[in-house]
């Protein structure tokens, strides 16, 4: 047989599986494909060199979105005026992470934003990528965490020298709603099971009004298997068997700790996206806290790792209803983490951040 014929079957496998690729039942609306405008604050530490990483791939596959850029740092006493009038007029933010001091009077820029701009839920998305080896295997879960009150409503005093109270806040409406989007978020996605964690077994009245409401909207969604497990028999059954866990919904200071354990498990903070959502507005970040300002030396080795901010930037895609260009980002991002030719150190390599970036152009189909 010839060569060419030999090159036909070969062909039409490529142009299927090609094919396959693409929605056939997809549909825009006229003007879907208008560039929007994404507010951008590349934040501290790492944060201008991950954030750039977006700008050069966006840019790369000509991406239907265009970035304001501003000049936000953890320092600072407040988020500048400018910044909020710019999310709320954009509706949605990619941002850095902001480096919080620890201690003294300056209160979290993270947790100002998430409360000027009613950012509720917290979403990380925790799961194992092909090709990057992980002690468990299966760990697909993802974490939403109520992110306005509980330990982070920042009610704090002095009550006599030496004793300081902080009042941990939890209410029926906060608990409800985030009750309500996780719940949501498994039935869009086809997710199985909703597990609500918790400390109802010492705090009673407050966590206790935390499950009561996860309850009430659990018997809403029959199809939906739902369960309640104490935040430490979480983390312990998180590091032995983590499988066993889909969607988690949290009270605020518990889904910190939940998400980023999770994370470690999946592969490493540094490739799990997240962002944090409300009725108007989302803000993009990497999915988990630790590591999200990185190291001086990584930032002078240029070293940082840009897969989570890459695949929150796919997320942020999806959000603003261009599926095609999340597909094909995700796509590329997860191919370059398969092929294992180019890694940052905390993913076992050597690679720069712009080489992989490099890598993830290369990879846009």
């Amino acid at each position: 047989m010839s060569t060419s014929r030999r090159s036909v079957p070969l062909l039409k496998t490529l142009i299927a599986q090609k094919s396959q690729t693409r929605a056939v039942t997809y549909m825009p609306r006229p003007g879907d494909g208008a560039p929007r405008p994404v507010t951008l604050i590349p934040g501290d530490g790492i944060g201008p060199l991950v954030t750039s990483a977006v700008e050069q791939v966006m840019e790369a596959m000509h991406a239907p979105v265009y970035f304001e850029k501003y000049d936000v740092h953890g320092d600072m006493k407040r988020v500048p005026l400018e910044v909020i009038d710019s999310i709320k007029k954009n509706k949605v933010c990619l941002k850095g992470g902001l480096r919080t001091p620890m201690g003294g009077g300056v209160s979290s820029l993270n947790v100002q934003l998430r409360k000027e701009l009613d950012l509720y839920a917290s979403l990380v998305n925790c799961c194992n990528l092909p090709g990057l080896p992980t002690r468990h295997e299966n760990v697909d879960i993802v974490v939403i965490r109520e992110n306005t009150e509980g330990e982070y409503s920042g009610l704090e005093h002095e009550v006599v020298p030496g004793v300081v109270e902080s009042l941990k806040v939890i209410t029926k409406f906060c608990s409800e709603r985030i009750a309500k989007y996780a719940f949501e978020y498994a039935y869009l996605n086809n997710r199985k099971k909703v597990t609500a964690v918790h400390k109802a077994n010492i705090m009673k009245l407050a966590d206790g009004l935390f499950l009561e409401s996860c309850r009430e909207v659990a018997t809403k969604y029959p199809s939906i298997k739902y369960n309640e497990i104490i935040v430490d028999n979480c983390c312990m059954q998180l590091v032995s068997k983590p499988e066993q866990f889909d969607v988690m919904v949290t009270p605020n200071l518990y889904g910190n700790l939940v998400a980023n354990t999770a994370a470690g498990i999946a592969g490493g903070t540094g490739v799990m996206p997240g962002g944090n959502v409300g009725a108007e507005h989302a803000v993009f970040e990497q999915g988990a806290s630790a590591g999200n300002v990185g190291k001086e030396k990584i930032v002078d080795q240029k070293k940082a790792n840009p897969v989570a901010l890459l695949l929150s930037s796919a997320m942020m895609l999806r959000h603003l209803q261009f599926p095609s260009f999340a597909d094909r980002l995700e796509n590329a991002v997860k191919r370059v983490i398969s092929e294992g030719k180019y890694r940052t150190k905390d993913l076992g390599g050597y690679s720069t951040t712009q080489e992989v970036v490099d890598a993830v152009i290369t990879n846009l189909d």
